[in-house]
């Protein structure tokens, strides 16, 4: 077969990963120029500031988080916005909530569309799930860890937000309550959370 040209290649690769920075681009040979011209005759779009997808990419119900996975590819979706993803709640947060380690660097305009949160490590490894969406790889805190840290950050997403997502987990059976009681000790807010998940399984 012929040596595929620039724009082939850049296309092949946005269809088999979804989006792409381009620092990725152009590590695989793809000069900026050539991205240049495939947004200005609308081959591909610029979702914001250095990342690409092609134009007419399909755009799944989480398009958001597999950005902002792009984004920020060492973060982890978190808080409300994990609640929303695990169909915890129907809150739905202008920005995307993304949990980062102390020291990780952010992109300083990563803010306008990402609300950052600082985790510890030890609070940022465990309970870590990855799903793709759009081809992307995001990185997600499972259920009963996302209800910890709701608790953890009651004055952040509101105590009405961590307590309907932890009723609802149980509802659904999305978690069992020793899971998410194990995570709310480890994460300091047992005693807060306690009452709560009594409560919901008072009656089985």
């Amino acid at each position: 077969m012929p040596p595929s040209t620039q724009r082939e290649q850049a296309t092949r690769l946005l269809a088999q990963h979804g989006m792409l920075r381009l620092t990725e681009l152009t590590a695989a040979g793809i000069t900026a120029a050539t991205v240049s011209r495939m947004e200005r005759d609308g081959s591909i779009i610029r979702l914001s500031r250095g990342l690409y997808q092609l134009a007419d990419a399909a755009i799944e119900t989480h398009h958001s988080l597999a950005e902002a996975a792009k984004r920020l590819p060492k973060g982890v979706i978190c808080l409300t916005s994990a609640l929303a993803f695990h169909e915890l709640t129907d809150q739905l947060p202008r920005r995307i909530w993304m949990a980062v380690g102390k020291k990780d660097w952010v992109p300083k305009d990563a803010e306008r569309t990402i609300r950052i949160t600082r985790f510890a490590d030890t609070l940022l490894e465990n309970g870590v799930e990855t799903h793709l969406v759009e081809h992307v790889p995001v990185r997600i805190f499972n259920v009963p860890k996302t209800i910890a840290d709701c608790f953890r950050h009651r004055r952040s997403v509101g105590l009405n937000v961590a307590i309907e997502g932890l009723e609802q987990a149980l509802r659904q059976r999305k978690a069992r309550p020793a899971d998410i009681a194990e995570e709310a000790s480890r994460g300091g807010v047992w005693t807060v959370m306690r009452p709560y998940l009594e409560a919901f399984t008072a009656n089985g």
